[in-house]
């Protein structure tokens, strides 16, 4: 299985370098991974409705370019579906019997994503109600990537 990520900006802190680094090679034994980014936009502050909304639609075409029209398409959002880790497994694993070779998970900015890139989703998936920073945001992911394959797997994890 081929996993991924496209997300708005990168990442300047080595700390969380360091920690997507660490998870990208624990997942090496089990998929591969890859990770996409699309410049981001400065908002200004005080931007109104109008310039944030081109501002997402910017960054949205941006990560439309990178996507693969044969993969899957998980957009994390808020609003989305809810999973516990053996549910989220469960849910990568029966992507991956539906004979989709590449999961693309989606990480917006820090003003979400675009309507127009969510319409190019398969799914939407929330890691909770909360809004984390995007560079978390990825080692959150990738965590739970890990676990997902390690729990298909059989291998042992933390609970």
């Amino acid at each position: 299985m081929k996993i991924s990520i496209v997300c708005v900006g990168k990442i300047k802190e080595k700390y969380w370098r360091d920690a997507v680094a660490e998870y990208e090679k624990r997942l090496s034994r089990y998929a591969k991974v890859e990770i996409l980014e699309a410049a981001d936009e400065k908002t200004p502050d005080g931007a109104g409705e109008a310039l944030e909304a081109q501002i997402k639609r910017r960054e949205g075409e941006r990560m439309e370019r990178l996507l693969k029209e044969d993969a899957y398409v998980i957009a994390l959002t808020i609003d989305g579906k809810m999973y516990d880790s053996v549910g989220f497994a469960e849910r990568i694993e029966k992507i991956g019997l539906s004979g989709k070779g590449q999961i693309v998970f989606l990480i917006g900015g820090s003003l979400g994503m675009d309507e127009e890139l969510l319409r190019h989703a398969d799914e939407r998936v929330s890691f909770g109600r909360m809004t984390y920073p995007h560079q978390m945001m990825r080692v959150i992911l990738l965590e739970q990537i890990y676990r997902a394959y390690r729990i298909l797997k059989g291998e042992p994890y933390h609970k």
